[in-house]
This record gives structure tokens, sequence and C-alpha cells, in this order.
């Protein structure tokens, strides 16, 4: 199990860095808005390394060793009822991309949660390392959260496998700084949530930031009545409180969530 777990984490991993190298050039060449780079990407890029060992350290099995160690141990529904294994891998996206639109969902709604997640709202500029910017105690409790969801349902592994590189796929290119041409948008947004949508989740309106809360699949937003299609006005990013430098440094986005 830690064999498949370490070959699914290499590949995943060398998948996101060439997928962010390419974003960052097409953002840079052609970006949607002025966004700084220098300290404040030095800053969301440590968190990301600090998220990255926080979880190896915390959490041994991750996603595909919870998805193979219930598969061995016969837990979880999918691991009783037999269906073809094509359809297992199609219902373990699904239901994970489910599960965490549900989770976003509550990051917005339960302060405790709030106060974690708001170190990735309060970047005040939005662009791929937007998407590196958690804090990790948020990533720590949603790898917990997520293992639970793959041992009850029983996914299988190369369902969760396959969620998690396209998954980490789309929150690079959701939080990407270029914006998709006009004849493409509203086709491409009608299936999985594109950077103009979820630029509008970023935005220091309460209202907007509480809506587009998907990552993969445009459609659960529209199914919970949480889609907002356009931003109002001038689309301001970050939190209205944090609207300076502070947020570059990465001492004081580490603490945030403990600020009074």
């Amino acid at each position: 199990m830690d064999g498949i777990s370490d070959t699914a984490e290499i590949a995943a991993f060398s998948a996101m860095a060439a997928v962010f190298a390419l974003f960052a050039v097409i953002e840079i060449a052609a970006p949607a808005r002025k966004a700084p780079r220098g300290h404040r990407w030095l800053t969301n890029l440590a968190l990301f390394a600090i998220d990255t060992l926080a979880v190896r350290l915390l959490i041994p099995l991750l996603m595909v060793g919870a998805a193979a160690l219930a598969a061995d141990r016969g837990w979880g529904l999918l691991n009783l009822v037999g269906l073809p294994h094509w359809t297992e891998i199609l219902l373990a996206i699904v239901a994970l991309d489910l599960t965490l639109y549900v989770q976003h969902w509550a990051t917005h709604r339960v302060q405790l949660l709030w106060r974690l997640h708001k170190v990735h709202h309060s970047d005040p500029a939005f662009d791929v390392t937007t998407a590196a910017r958690f804090h990790p105690v948020e990533i720590a409790l949603s790898m917990l959260y997520k293992m639970a969801v793959v041992a009850a349902l029983g996914l299988p592994v190369w369902g969760v496998f396959l969620f998690e590189l396209v998954f980490n796929i789309a929150t690079l290119f959701t939080h990407a700084n270029f914006a998709l041409p006009k004849s493409l948008e509203k086709p491409v947004r009608a299936l999985i949530v594109t950077p103009d949508m979820h630029r509008i989740h970023h935005s220091a309106i309460q209202r907007e930031t509480d809506s587009n809360y998907g990552t993969l699949l445009s459609g659960w937003d529209r199914l919970f009545g949480t889609y907002t299609q356009d931003a109002e006005g001038n689309l301001t990013i970050g939190l209205e409180e944090y609207q300076d430098t502070r947020p570059y440094k990465l001492g004081w986005s580490l603490l945030l969530p403990f600020h009074k």
C-alpha cells in the first residue's frame, strides 16, 4: 500500500509541476489581471511546501493508500456491491468532486474552518500560485476528511488516483491568471469551472465570495443555488481587511487563523 501511495504521489506531483510551469508561462505572457509576483510567489509556494511536508509527516497513507487499504479489508459501499470497474471509477470522480464541493461550502459557513480557509482568500491577487496558498492545518484536516470518504464509500484505487490527478490540475487551472477566449468560456463553463468563474469566488464582496465553490464540475453550484455568473462591477480580489502586503509574508499567513 505504501508503494502504491508513493508512486501515485510522485506521478501526481510531476504532473502538477509541469502544468504549473505551463500555466505560469501563459499567465505571464497574457495575464487576465495585473498580479504581483516576487515575495508573494515565494510565500504562496512556501505554504505549499509546508503543507506537503505536514501532510506527509502526519498522515501516512493519504487518499490512494486509504483506497488500497479499504479494498484489502473489504471496507466501504462499493466493495460490497460489485459494480463494473469503469463504473466505480466514474462514481469515484463524481463522488469526490461533490465531497470537496461540500467541504468548500463548509469552510465558508463554519467559523473555525473559515479562520483556516481565509488564509487562501487573503491573497490580494489571483494567479496560479494562489492554488498553493492554504494553511497546513486546513490541508491536513481536508486529507483526513477525504480519506474517511474514500474508506466509507470503498472507492477504487484507480478512481481515487485519477480524481486526485485531475482535481489538482483543475485547481491550478481555476486559479490561473488568464482567460479563455470568449467563444469557449460559455461552453467550457457549462461542464467545468473556468478561471473567470472561480475568480468571482475570490471577490472581496462577501456575496460573491460565498458562491462558485466548485473546482472541477461546475454543475454543483447550479444544482445547489450557489452559482454566480458575473462579478458586480470592478472585481476586487481578496478580503477587504487585507488589501495590503501583509498576506505576502509567510509568518503572517501562518498565524492569520490565530489572530483575533
